[in-house]
């Protein structure tokens, strides 16, 4: 396929998933409620997980802004249901080191997330893909801690937890 065809097929499937976001369904007695807020373009994000034995049951996100950060918002929510807590921080890290960059790993599949890649190319919109993602490191800094470990924050993103 060419580079061209390429670009339109991340495009479609990046619209898709703002126009049909996955985890639009409500979570009724979340694990974990975190908000995340980039003030500089507006991008909203609620995130809500449902999560018992250390894997993730459910995903509720709530987004709103722009077709990359809600696109991505998406496949986060597509990628993390029936995931483990620890596959779930690898894959933000994974994802945040690409944003940044590097190649997928060998053996990884990315699915949806690949048509993201072309993001990196725009350090603009690079933190609208990331919301999602920075979202998710403090829902799981949330309920495990040590799993986390040290968050390094963003001081163009806001994250804030909703303790219930």
């Amino acid at each position: 396929m060419s580079t061209a065809g390429l670009d339109e097929l991340y495009r479609e499937v990046i619209l898709d998933h703002y126009r049909n976001p996955h985890g639009a369904a409500a979570v009724e007695h979340p694990a974990v409620e975190v908000e995340g807020h980039n003030p500089l373009c507006g991008d909203e994000l609620h995130l809500h997980l449902d999560v018992a034995d250390g894997k993730i049951r459910a995903v509720h996100i709530d987004a709103r802004g722009c077709s990359i950060s809600v696109a991505s918002a998406s496949m986060l929510a597509q990628q993390l249901e029936g995931a483990t807590l620890s596959d779930a921080i690898e894959l933000k890290k994974t994802f945040q080191a690409v944003m940044k960059g590097a190649e997928w790993p060998e053996g990884v599949d990315p699915g949806d997330l690949e048509a993201l890649e072309g993001v990196k190319n725009f350090p603009v919109r690079i933190k609208c893909a990331l919301l999602a993602w920075m979202t998710l490191e403090q829902a799981l800094a949330d309920l495990d801690p040590e799993l986390v470990g040290e968050i390094e924050g963003d001081r163009d993103i806001e994250v804030i937890s909703k303790k219930s």
